[in-house]
């Protein structure tokens, strides 16, 4: 429970699952029903770029700051199109230009909502939650807990909505985490087969990644995706090298999208290597 993510907020991890978040909560707007969106491991909600812990790491500056901002070079028009629900948000917290405010997920997917949804934020680290309690917590569409965001996977699965997404993305502080990230994920599904999950994890060596997907294919799981960029070249594990997602139950337009998007980020973000991948771990019904 030591893990901020103030070091490492608008890095190109963050990027590409919040650039898929938006393009999956503009999916759920297509109906005028309802949706429901669980954040498992929720953050503060809101980060200042400008704080010392921020500064500290610099990591934006390689992530969102490529992609919006002073320093950043034009987006080819389709990435535009595909980024904007993201980059709009973005706009909105820094109307100057300057890159001051990032949106944690609680905060896209707030800024997102309609008046009919409703989204459950969840963190257990209680700083974090106070800071999250204070950037998200006046509207009464959203709730927020101080728990272990694992366990909501068990209590508040199914929702009424029968709609909606799942975000799971932990800190990855133990080395079983991938593994324990799919057993987790599976204690939901058994409760709402019909959600769509979407898993940030981490690349720094494939093995531990690799297993994971191997224990999703096991499961017998259908519909999963598995999309990624790599901007080192995976010679060490002591740094992030990539960076990347399983996305269970996608929207039908997601995989087009994504395939367009993934080989663009990859070569935006890109340092030592710049590659993309996307493949189904299991085939779409």
């Amino acid at each position: 429970m030591n893990y901020r993510h103030i070091y490492h907020a608008g890095n190109f991890a963050d990027c590409l699952k919040h650039i898929t978040l938006s393009r999956i909560l503009l999916y759920l707007q297509k109906k005028d029903k309802p949706y429901y969106t669980l954040d498992t491991h929720a953050g503060i909600g809101l980060y200042d770029l400008s704080s010392e812990e921020a500064q500290k790491t610099g990591e934006w500056n390689g992530g969102i700051g490529k992609l919006i901002g002073p320093s950043s070079d034009p987006l080819p028009p389709e990435i535009a199109t595909l980024c904007a629900p993201f980059l709009d948000v973005i706009k909105m917290l820094n109307p100057d230009g300057q890159m001051r405010s990032y949106p944690g997920s609680p905060e896209i997917v707030q800024t997102m909502c309609r008046e009919q949804d409703r989204a459950f934020f969840i963190e257990l680290h209680p700083d974090d939650f106070d800071l999250l309690s204070d950037n998200c917590g006046r509207d009464r569409r959203f709730f927020l807990r101080e728990d272990d965001g694992w366990s909501a996977l068990r209590s508040d699965l199914p929702p009424l909505e029968r709609r909606g997404l799942v975000l799971i993305d932990p800190p990855y502080e133990e080395p079983d985490e991938y593994t324990y990230m799919v057993e987790q994920f599976l204690e939901g599904y058994k409760r709402w087969s019909t959600g769509i999950y979407c898993m940030w994890y981490p690349i720094k060596a494939r093995r531990d990644v690799d297993v994971a997907a191997q224990m999703i294919a096991d499961a017998g799981i259908p519909n999963a995706l598995r999309a990624e960029i790599i901007i080192n070249k995976l010679d060490t594990a002591h740094r992030l090298n990539g960076t990347g997602l399983f996305i269970i139950n996608p929207p039908y337009t997601l995989h087009d999208e994504l395939a367009v998007l993934l080989p663009f980020l990859a070569k935006r973000f890109g340092l030592t290597a710049q590659r993309s991948s996307l493949e189904w771990i299991t085939p779409p019904k």
